[in-house]
């Protein structure tokens, strides 16, 4: 297996299990952590995506728009408007003086959903 390869598995594999804990978390009402997965799981199904397009490690950031750009994928306008709102929760988990208003359970169970259906989709372009 090539560094290419190995790059492109180690950030699936890694958004893989990001997504499993995320579910983990909201099951068990831990909304901002299940959240900040979720952010995590998409960023690095992103920067996979990212190995493989470029065929270079992906660069040290967060921002979920930055990453789709750069892989050249392309998203109905509703889906790049979700990473918008995942967005709001990658900084509390890096950032401790940086506060965001918690959404409804219902919101945070759409807002997982809408993430699983992402990370699958990303991953089946793989």
């Amino acid at each position: 297996m090539n560094s290419e390869s190995r790059q492109v598995k180690y950030w699936r594999d890694s958004g893989m299990s990001d997504l499993d804990t995320a579910d983990l978390l909201m099951s068990n009402n831990k909304i901002l952590h299940g959240l900040f997965f979720c952010h995590l799981s998409v960023e690095k199904m992103l920067k996979a995506h990212y190995s493989s397009k470029i065929g270079l490690i992906p660069p040290r950031t967060h921002n979920l728009s930055f990453l789709l750009e750069k892989s050249n994928l392309t998203l109905k306008e509703d889906e790049e408007d979700f990473l918008g709102v995942l967005m709001k929760y990658q900084l509390e988990g890096r950032y401790p003086n940086y506060r965001v208003n918690l959404p409804s359970a219902s919101d945070a169970k759409l807002y997982f959903e809408k993430t699983k259906i992402l990370v699958q989709w990303l991953a089946s372009k793989l």
